[in-house]
């Protein structure tokens, strides 16, 4: 026993010996394709406005699958690091809200339960230089921003957009020789938030500003290198921000309209391949 134990050691500290940054440099200059599924939570609250309901309003939740494209590069002497990302994802939530009738309002939340289509869109880059704290450890501090569309299938559609700009910094561990553990954590604000409602038989649509807010991003990811060029990942993110209530607009017959605050959370799985370049 006491023998395998010591093998072990000794196998664990080999691999060990021949990992270095530059595993971690090789695992950032890559194009990379992923399947992907994210989870939508999605909370609209309300405030008693015009004697409107106040506390939840509507939620929807549910995976949606997609794919993103990605690339990274980080050259130079002073590992010079740009990123940039296209993700693209569609399906059906689980919609639940409030029952609404010309003669009685709108009924409790909960009192309507259904789906709703979603598509999500996003794409970014991001700018940052590494610096490497020990022969297996790197820190990239980077500066990130980004586009983000949902179109939301309620009533006759609604088209959620904003605009992001955060810092944030990327740490890479290659514990073994091909693999390469992440974490990274951003901190931003959106900007430009709109939101566009669709006009349909009885409604008239209208487009909106929506206030902004903080917005957090956490991930972590593992990239092992089968051959000098071909990689494989899998990593997981968090996305979480809100929107600010929008003015009242005339929507026919007499009634107003707005969008009301809500919050949103992204949690996103991926599985991928990469070429390393």
């Amino acid at each position: 026993m006491n023998k395998i134990a010591l093998l072990v050691c000794c196998l664990i500290f080999s691999a060990s010996a021949f990992a270095d940054a530059s595993d971690i440099v090789a695992s950032n200059n890559q194009f990379g394709i992923q399947s992907i599924s994210t989870n939508v939570d999605y909370t609209e609250t309300g405030n008693g406005i015009f004697g409107t309901q106040t506390g939840t309003l509507d939620t929807e939740t549910r995976y949606v699958r997609g794919f993103a494209l990605s690339i990274s590069t980080m050259q130079g002497p002073d590992n010079d690091y740009i990123q940039a990302r296209y993700d693209h994802s569609s399906g059906y939530t689980n919609y639940t809200g409030a029952l609404c009738t010309p003669s009685g309002g709108c009924g409790p939340y909960g009192s309507y339960v259904g789906t709703s289509s979603a598509m999500l869109a996003n794409y970014s880059a991001r700018f940052g230089k590494g610096y490497a704290v020990q022969d297996q450890f790197m820190l990239t501090p980077y500066a990130e921003i980004g586009h983000h569309e949902w179109d939301r299938g309620v009533n006759y559609g609604e088209t959620y957009t904003h605009f992001y700009a955060g810092i944030g910094v990327l740490g890479q561990y290659s514990p073994v020789s091909k693999l390469v553990l992440s974490a990274n954590a951003m901190l931003g604000s959106t900007f430009r938030s709109y939101i566009t409602v669709n006009s349909g038989p009885g409604l008239n649509g209208f487009s909106a500003p929506l206030g902004n807010s903080a917005l957090y991003k956490f991930g972590v990811s593992a990239d092992y290198a089968f051959t000098e060029h071909f990689h494989g990942n899998i990593a997981a993110d968090y996305l979480s921000f809100r929107y600010g209530m929008s003015a009242a607009y005339p929507v026919g017959g007499g009634f107003v309209a707005w969008e009301p605050d809500s919050k949103t959370n992204y949690t996103t799985i991926k599985f991928g391949l990469g070429y390393a370049f």
